[in-house]
């Protein structure tokens, strides 16, 4: 059985090589508890509607299936509805304009694979963190070896990014002249990287693992060594202090109880 375990982490992104952050957390960095339900002891929904914001392109976080919106954040955005007893609404925000719709109003929370920076900081509320991940690169197989010690000063080729992600923010800052790509989602990354047309696509760990699974058959794998290391959180207005303080509470218990371990493997294998 895999075994992993939360780890709160204090440190800023770095560009540093993290062996040690793959070997004992991996993707699937998280606290295992005994699996229950949240809906059991939960008032019926019948408050003000939860306007969650959230960006289909980051599976198996929050994707389509169809024009279904699933993923590890729809189902925890479905628990936190029942919690509250207010119902659900998803509204779908580009990636790039989640935090405009939320000061907006647009939105009340945004649940979609956000990590914690200190930029973000300054205009959003975080929750505590409830899962540690970090960017990796999604490679040709053939080139994998290139990276068994990190990440080298000048990396060649046009490197892939999702726009407005602190993968684009860490390339940009790390290697200026490197040429970035922009890819609209991770599967234009993964094709990008099957036609030749980037050398690396940045994301975070749990997509990169997630689309190294859907095509290995095409020759895609994931460098072994992270380039972050980062808290993923949920971010709410900075004048939401009730709201910010229920959603805390929620995720202590869904610890706790096993919330997030039985969504987590619905969507993954941790725990099988």
């Amino acid at each position: 059985m895999f075994k992993s375990i939360y780890l709160p982490i204090t440190r800023r992104a770095t560009r540093r090589p993290r062996r040690r952050f793959l070997q004992t957390t991996g993707w699937l960095a998280f606290a295992l508890c005994v699996p229950a339900v949240f809906a059991a002891d939960s008032p019926p929904a019948t408050g003000e509607p939860l306007r969650v914001g959230v960006s289909p392109v980051f599976p198996p976080m929050v994707f389509k299936q169809g024009k279904e919106l699933v993923g590890v954040e729809v189902d925890m955005a479905r628990s936190l509805g029942e919690y509250l007893g207010r119902p659900v609404v998803f509204v779908e925000v580009p990636w790039k304009d989640q935090i405009a719709a939320l000061t907006a109003k647009r939105t009340d929370i945004i649940m979609s694979s956000m990590s914690i920076t200190e930029s973000r900081r300054f205009v959003l509320n975080f929750s505590q963190p409830y899962f540690v991940i970090g960017q990796l690169a999604l490679v040709r197989r053939e080139d994998k070896n290139k990276y068994l010690m990190g990440f080298p000063m000048d990396l060649k080729g046009a490197i892939g990014v999702i726009p407005a992600t602190t993968g684009e923010f860490l390339i940009q800052r790390d290697y200026p002249k490197t040429k970035r790509l922009a890819c609209k989602d991770g599967e234009a990354g993964a094709q990008a990287l099957i036609r030749k047309k980037a050398e690396l696509f940045f994301a975070d760990s749990t997509l990169v693992w997630y689309l190294a699974g859907m095509h290995a058959g095409d020759g895609l794998a994931v460098a072994p060594m992270a380039l972050s290391e980062e808290q993923l959180a949920w971010a709410v207005r900075k004048t939401d202090d009730a709201l910010l303080a229920s959603v805390n509470t929620f995720i202590t218990q869904a610890r706790k109880n096993g919330t997030f371990l039985k969504v987590f493997q619905r969507w993954t294998s941790v725990g099988n």
